[in-house]
């Protein structure tokens, strides 16, 4: 399934596989002055694809190289011969094909392994300039796209929720957290966030800071918690109420147990 919003002179592409009229998990890819961020996942390439002819599609960048970010890569290569660009870490990623748990295949699908170029520190398209910026913390290789001038802020999964209550194992969540802070401390006025799940926040910088405050708060009680001797159990039980649903779904992959592990990590 695709969904088509705009918002002024972005134009949001909402994807998700469809099962029994429900979308099991939406993701989201953004087209803006011929610039596409993200491709989606691949069971949503082709509507994508279907979509963008006619577009005027110009270059593609994928902000990291998970499954339903670079899902469409492949067909759009062959179909429009665009180039496609991610940070130089996500490059060998997004050339390999990657081990995938069986809820991926089953809710995003195997990605096509293909050749793509790095991104520079900027990137010009006819009427806009997008800073490409290291935003490591959900990935490795994560990067966000900023275009000052409009306060438009591309920022993949590095923002999901103010209040995140589940990960993957290899998330930093205190990565994540410094990542933030670098939007926040940009020279730049109010700005919206447009994210890899398909949301749109307008004041982006009190999202980001409010996730910063929950990530530091969770921190000081889990340290606490670990002190007094529970178990991870217990601390899941503590901070959230119960271990997310989404444990279940995924075998654990991701899950609240995942973001108690990266709360009892060194900071630094």
């Amino acid at each position: 399934m695709i969904e088509i919003d705009r918002f002024g002179d972005v134009t949001r592409i909402k994807m998700g596989r469809e099962y029994e009229g429900r979308v099991l998990y939406w993701t989201a890819a953004y087209l803006v002055d011929g610039l596409l961020i993200d491709t989606g996942c691949p069971h949503t390439a082709e509507e994508l694809a279907k979509f963008l002819a006619g577009q005027n599609l110009r270059l593609a960048a994928n902000t990291h190289h998970h499954e339903d970010h670079v899902g469409a890569n492949h067909l759009l290569q062959q179909r429009f011969r665009v180039p496609i660009m991610a940070s130089r870490e996500s490059v060998p990623l997004i050339g390999q094909s990657l081990e995938l748990h069986p809820y991926q295949e089953v809710v995003w699908g195997r990605p096509v392994p293909t050749v793509v170029n790095v991104l520079p520190d900027n990137l010009a398209t006819q009427n806009h300039r997008f800073d490409v910026i290291g935003t490591p913390g959900h990935s490795a290789d994560h990067v966000s796209l900023v275009e000052m001038n409009k306060g438009w802020c591309f920022t993949g999964d590095l923002f999901i929720s103010r209040e995140p209550k589940a990960m993957r194992p290899e998330e930093d969540v205190y990565e994540i957290a410094r990542s933030m802070k670098k939007l926040i401390d940009l020279q730049i006025g109010r700005f919206t966030l447009f994210t890899g799940l398909g949301n749109v926040v307008e004041d982006g910088r009190e999202a980001l800071q409010s996730c910063i405050d929950y990530i530091q708060v969770l921190s000081q009680r889990a340290r606490e918690l670990e002190r007094r001797g529970h178990s991870t159990g217990d601390m899941v039980n503590q901070l959230f109420g119960r271990e997310s649903i989404l444990a279940g779904l995924t075998g654990g992959h991701i899950s609240s147990e995942n973001v108690v592990r990266a709360l009892l990590r060194p900071e630094f």
